[in-house]
């Protein structure tokens, strides 16, 4: 029933109206409008009309901000995130109703004037001036869309917020012109029914919900193309003062102006009277939703993996060559962000999470995932919620990962999850890994045999050894690599190191993704080996994913598509992989690390349904412990310490149980195994490929006899008696003298590419 004229053409009333606007309109009439006696015309109309010819023709309309939508592998929504709750729909998605509501309480005459409705705006003046004050106001539907432009372009600008809704003086009056001129341009670029969708989409209608999608969903549940008559007349009712009309704080004066609208549609013969007096009958029918914004309200507790999405797309140059405009990208949102994140995966380590670390526990748990092959991010979980509420132990620090991506400043030492990185340098050189090496308990180490990448010795004068010692009074010996990796021997390691490189280790490392947590390259130390350099889970479940994928490194990925507010698809960042050790040389680490989690000190962690390994690490003092591990299929890492403040885990409580001394094996293993279980529930299992690792020659007939020691050694300690080396710890970092690395100073060494390897 509603009057529908097509926006084609000029009429005589709209050609009218544009000539007033620019002369009579733009100074006297609009000046009327804001001021309540006629005296103060002439001294208004006076200084505006060169502004009115000097004001731009071309009326910029920015993008509207949305919701954007972050997805999991599967499709299924994770979180919604925006800065204004919105969603840009169609003309028919709208209903019939609600823009017959709207342009009934807003502008009756809006199919019948132009731009500027003249009858309109002398009626109002004549009210205004009769009456000394300004009692109506006579901007059309398309003056109001123009105002609201205005606001989406301000955003967050207070200042120009204020400027783009002034009422009064000449701030206002200046506001009233610019929509003038404005609006006679958009009148000649778009029909009426465009003008009324673009209004509809873009005006606030209260309780966060901008457009008129949004404000269907959170007052009424439903999409807006589903309203009926008493809900399209609510809403409609509510643009004219969202806050003084709120159903949800004032339902009394909500359904006054709603039963207002619906005589206005009367009028307009939108409805009959009869739709009208059944429609009053009705309550106001509120089925109200409160908006979900941001990552905090994401699903399997994928908070932190969400923040992640988010920074990624902020500090990515796929998405924006500047950070002006990729932070413009995430504001104007609309986007369609279809992520990695494994819902089973992800649902696993979250509660392994919180099963191995209670939320108000001293120490946190964090484990990630890694999909070998590809660099899908799986999961990524902590034992404290994603939050800002401290009182309920909520953090919004992502101890997975890097600064740049929301972690800690520098990370976290890693132990003797390092130590496979040596193997594998010292395999690619070419050294067997049955070759032995004897020593003490502890053993000193020229640091001058010790080179960085500029090939300089790193000693001095007045640090020219390095003490090293393994955990264990009873560790000492002769060992082959496969040994010192199941026993985490120290001394091994370092020697080892002394003979393939610092720098080979540090640049190996990097080709696997292993970087500090501030981002930067690891630095030429001896420490690197044994764990004393500062990196994160997401960056060591990736290294250890290089092994399962035969020595190819992928980086890490968390996007798999984005679709902007248009349906467009947008590049998103490659998981790019490159070879950066042989498959054989990947196929030997695989084999020993399988002895860790058999017999070694991971053997508590390793799972028993299918071919795993993985690696123990406890850091300095015990303010780190981890365990990393993989199938073919997927890598873990999990770490539990300290966040803000590292914490010596000696003597602490753990998820109820009270550790004389926390150890990888015993606190970070347990955690490994039930993520990993529950991700892979129902994939069949694979197997590495196998190869032959040659033993030492002592090796081969004492192995039994040495395992049985082994596990006397992993019984004493696992129950809370001995040291780190039985508690599944491995024989990790032990300074002696030297204290903590953190007070030793390396110097500006810089790991760089000066080594070949055949590849």
């Amino acid at each position: 029933m509603g009057r529908k004229r097509p926006g084609g053409g000029l009429s005589t009333t709209q050609q009218m109206a544009k000539f007033l606007g620019v002369s009579v309109l733009s100074g006297a009439v609009l000046a009327g409008l804001a001021l309540p006696a006629v005296g103060a015309l002439g001294l208004a109309a006076k200084g505006t009309v060169q502004t009115f010819d000097e004001i731009p023709s071309e009326l910029t309309r920015p993008p509207l901000s949305q919701s954007t939508m972050i997805l999991d592998v599967e499709g299924n929504k994770i979180a919604e995130v925006y800065s204004r709750y919105r969603t840009v729909i169609e003309a028919d998605e709208m209903g019939p109703y609600v823009r017959q509501a709207l342009v009934a309480i807003e502008d009756a005459r809006f199919y019948e004037h132009g731009a500027i409705d003249l009858k309109g705006v002398l009626r109002a003046l004549n009210r205004n001036v009769t009456e000394g004050g300004v009692q109506e106001g006579a901007s059309t539907l398309t003056q109001q869309y123009v105002k609201n432009v205005f606001v989406e372009a301000a955003g967050d600008d207070a200042e120009a917020v204020a400027e783009a809704t002034a009422q009064s003086g000449a701030e206002g009056m200046g506001r009233k012109i610019r929509e003038m001129k404005f609006a006679i341009q958009l009148e000649q670029e778009l029909t009426k029914d465009e003008i009324l969708t673009n209004y509809l989409n873009i005006t606030y209608f209260g309780q966060q919900a901008y457009g008129v999608e949004a404000a269907s969903q959170r007052y009424f549940s439903k999409p807006a193309a589903d309203l009926e008559l008493h809900e399209a007349a609510l809403l409609a009712g509510l643009v004219q003062s969202p806050s003084a009309y709120d159903p949800v704080n004032s339902p009394d004066r909500a359904l006054n102006r709603r039963n207002t609208v619906l005589e206005k549609m009367v009028e307009s013969k939108d409805i009959t009277r009869a739709e009208a007096d059944e429609a009053k009958e009705m309550d106001l029918g509120l089925n109200v939703s409160r908006p979900q914004n941001g990552c905090i309200t994401a699903v399997h507790d994928a908070g932190f993996f969400c923040d992640y999405v988010r920074k990624e797309i902020l500090n990515n140059p796929v998405f924006g060559e500047t950070e002006e405009e990729r932070s413009e990208l995430w504001r104007i949102g609309g986007l369609r962000v279809r992520t990695t994140l494994d819902p089973t995966a992800q649902a696993a380590a979250a509660q392994a999470a919180k099963d191995g670390a209670y939320a108000d526990d001293e120490v946190t748990a964090a484990v990630v995932q890694i999909q070998p092959g590809t660099g899908h991010i799986l999961s990524m979980a902590q034992s404290r919620p994603y939050g800002l509420d401290i009182s309920a132990n909520e953090t919004t620090l992502n101890l997975n990962v890097s600064s740049s991506m929301g972690g800690t400043t520098f990370g976290f030492q890693p132990g003797s999850t390092f130590k496979p990185i040596t193997a594998a340098v010292a395999l690619e050189a070419g050294i067997s890994p049955a070759e032995t090496y004897s020593s003490d308990r502890k053993i000193t180490l020229p640091m001058n045999e010790f080179k960085d990448c500029e090939n300089k010795p790193l000693g001095s004068a007045t640090e020219p050894d390095w003490p090293v010692q393994n955990e264990r009074a009873d560790m000492k010996g002769t060992w082959d690599m496969s040994d010192a990796l199941a026993q985490s021997v120290n001394t091994y390691f370092a020697d080892l190191e002394r003979r393939v490189g610092v720098c080979e280790t540090v640049t190996l490392a990097g080709e696997m993704g292993v970087r500090g947590g501030n981002d930067a390259e690891l630095p030429a130390s001896p420490s690197a080996t044994l764990g004393g350099l500062e990196t994160t889970p997401l960056m060591m479940a990736n290294a250890y994913a290089t092994f399962a994928n035969r020595g190819t490194y992928c980086e890490p990925v968390a996007i798999l598509s984005v679709t902007d507010s248009n349906g467009n698809e947008m590049d998103v960042p490659g998981g790019n992989c490159a070879q950066v050790m042989s498959e054989h040389t990947a196929d030997t680490v695989n084999q020993m690390l399988k002895g860790v989690v058999e017999d070694g000190t991971g053997q508590t962690a390793g799972l028993t349904d299918r071919e795993n390994a993985g690696k123990t690490g406890t850091s300095d003092n015990r303010k780190n412990v981890w365990f990393v591990g993989y199938t073919p299929e997927l890598s873990t890492a999990v770490r539990v310490g300290g966040d803000a403040e590292m914490i010596p885990m000696e003597n602490i409580s753990i998820a109820g149980t009270t550790w004389e001394k926390a150890g990888g094996g015993s606190v970070a293993g347990p955690i490994w195994r039930q993520a990993m279980t529950g991700a892979l529930a129902g994939v069949p299992g694979s197997t590495f490929n196998e190869v032959d690792v040659p033993r030492g020659d002592d090796k081969k007939d004492d192995k039994k006899d040495d395992k049985k020691d082994d596990k006397k050694d992993r019984d004493r300690d696992n129950n809370g008696n001995g040291n780190n080396g039985g508690n599944g710890g491995g024989s990790d970092i032990d300074l002696g003298d030297w204290g903590n690395w953190d007070d030793f100073d390396w110097g500006d060494n810089r790991p760089g590419n000066g080594w070949g390897r055949d590849r």
